[in-house]
């Protein structure tokens, strides 16, 4: 029977519904790696404080090698009859270390444990989501430096509005991107890895036992799936903060969140921008579905999905917050229901961002039908109005004039570069056809923009 890390004081054994209800293990075996880390810094902090002998110490690193060594996959462990990650490791290491492993629990609780293994889980993972985000910037970037003179029609309330480089509009995401870098590396940093908590008051190790680097414990140690052996063990400041503190949860979820907007803005502009009306550009066949019915049909169902699963990240944020908001000092049962969201939002994300950085490496834009979309009119209106302003006219006069000249156009039918110079008059004098007409053209337009740079 697998044994508790707790139950000295019951006497009766816990009711079957309780058991299933409780389970952890389940989703919390992926801490697996980052407990043992923990285990592994917490031996040493014992033994520099007095509570292990040498060769106590010295056993139970064996054991805690050996329970890494042997360490089953997530699916086996979803079977396990223990409660959690922590009773299964706790339970294997003393059937590799013997009664010495009834000794690692001195000075921590699990309540420390939890937010130990959680901090080093996401230490451990921020870095490989920064890695997606920069892959698919730099093919945002490539795109846009093969596509680098091609100009697209601009868009405002998903109409035609100015005419814009391509370049300038991939490389818009790529911005957003870039902000989303800087916050999940800040959230990265700020992540300050404790122990020493206890339950909640604190232990008797003095706080400078503390201070250790992971690299210390698990150089050379082959199985440990933690890539980032820069992570420092630091003493606790505050016991209660510690054990019941779920900011860096949130905060992660919270910044995946605006990052799976971000791509989901991207998603929604392409599943737009390649239906038939639009046809601005391909999606290569290998990144899109068919239909089970109509034989011609080619979904972007991977940009859908994208968009879909954006809905389910924020959900994962506003379940945490929920949960958080009610909660007194310090530890509760329910700060258990932070690891899913956590965990989920994590693999959705950084699923996205590799799939994505595929998709866009193919991107294929049909510069004659964006061609097309040039000739509207419409699209040099503004550069109409600065025509104007340009020769003194205030800038509300010259709205008005050339918003009564496109009306004009649009109700007789008769494009603004076909109209004789005397029907240009009618709206203002200072209108001269062949100056007029140079104006219509995508190049001029975006070279008479300055305060972007080029």
């Amino acid at each position: 029977m697998a044994k508790k890390l707790w139950g000295g004081r019951f006497e009766k054994k816990t009711d079957p519904l309780v058991e299933s209800f409780t389970r952890s293990i389940q989703f919390d075996y992926k801490l697996a790696a980052a407990d043992i880390l923990g285990s592994l810094l917490h031996v040493e902090v014992l033994a520099k404080s007095g509570y292990l002998t040498a060769q106590e110490s010295k056993k139970l690193i064996s054991g805690l090698k050996t329970v890494l060594k042997k360490m089953k996959d997530g699916s086996a462990l979803c079977q396990s009859r223990e409660e959690d990650i922590h009773s299964y490791i706790q339970n294997q290491l003393y059937k590799y270390a013997g009664d010495v492993a009834l000794k690692l629990q001195t000075a921590r609780s699990r309540n420390d444990q939890v937010v130990f293994a959680t901090k080093a889980y996401c230490k451990n993972e921020l870095p490989g989501i920064m890695r997606d985000i920069l892959s698919l910037s730099g093919s945002l970037v490539a795109v846009a430096q093969k596509y680098m003179k091609v100009i697209i029609p601009g868009f405002t309330h998903l109409q035609h509005a100015q005419p814009i480089y391509l370049k300038d509009y991939l490389l818009a995401y790529a911005a957003m991107l870039e902000r989303d870098l800087a916050r999940i590396e800040q959230i990265e940093k700020g992540i300050s890895v404790t122990m020493g908590a206890g339950a909640l008051a604190g232990t008797p190790v003095m706080s400078d036992r503390y201070n250790m680097k992971a690299r210390e414990v698990i150089e050379g140690l082959e199985g440990l799936t933690l890539r980032n052996s820069g992570i420092e063990l630091k003493p606790t400041q505050n016991s209660l903060d510690s054990v019941s503190d779920r900011d860096f949860v949130i905060e992660i979820v919270s910044a995946l969140s605006i990052l799976a907007m971000h791509l989901s803005r991207l998603a929604e502009d392409l599943i737009i921008w390649s239906t038939k009306e639009f046809d601005f550009v391909e999606i290569d066949e290998a990144f899109c579905t068919g239909s089970s019915l109509m034989p011609q049909k080619k979904n972007p169902d991977v940009l859908e999905l994208v968009r879909g699963y954006a809905g389910k990240l924020y959900g994962n944020l506003v379940s945490l917050l929920v949960t958080m908001k009610g909660l007194p000092l310090s530890y509760n049962r329910d700060m258990q229901l932070d690891k899913e969201p956590l965990f989920e939002s994590i693999e959705i994300v950084s699923a996205e961002l590799k799939v994505l950085t595929g998709l866009v490496k193919t991107l294929k834009f049909n510069e004659e039908k964006i061609s097309e979309h040039l000739k509207d009119e419409g699209l040099y209106a503004t550069d109409l109005v600065y025509y104007l302003v340009d020769k003194k006219v205030p800038f509300k006069d010259a709205h008005t004039v050339i918003g009564k000249l496109v009306k004009y156009s649009l109700e007789r039918g008769i494009r603004i570069k076909e109209m004789p110079e005397s029907t240009l008059k009618k709206f203002s004098a200072k209108l001269v056809k062949k100056e007029v007409c140079r104006l219509f053209d995508p190049r001029v337009s975006v070279d008479s923009k300055r305060s972007v740079k080029r």
